[in-house]
């Protein structure tokens, strides 16, 4: 089960002082934790979580493409470096990781 409620975000290092990567990773947070559409003016804004539904590969290919784009839109300042998918066999969970290179 690829589990997207709270993924865990790191920032590479880079020349940004240090004010600016906190505030970057504060709107990252808040991008990847809401769900898309639950944003009344901006339903677009957040991970679109339906891609869980689909077998665990495709799913995953679909939410790195989410990743990209939606960090893209919403945090010009960052780029998605990669994203890294950490299984934890005691539950069953994978959970994505994204490396964030700051612009």
């Amino acid at each position: 089960m690829i589990d997207t409620s709270k993924p865990e975000i790191e920032i590479l290092p880079g020349t940004v002082h240090d004010d600016v990567r906190i505030e970057i990773f504060n709107n990252l947070q808040v991008l990847y934790a809401t769900q898309a559409g639950e944003l009344a003016l901006d339903r677009d804004y957040g991970i679109d979580g339906l891609s869980v539904d689909y077998p665990q590969e495709h799913a995953k290919a679909m939410l790195t493409a989410e990743f990209v784009r939606k960090t893209q839109r919403y945090e010009p300042r960052a780029r998605v470096a990669e994203v890294e998918w950490k299984t934890d066999s005691e539950n069953g969970k994978i959970t994505p990781k994204v490396v964030i290179e700051l612009v």
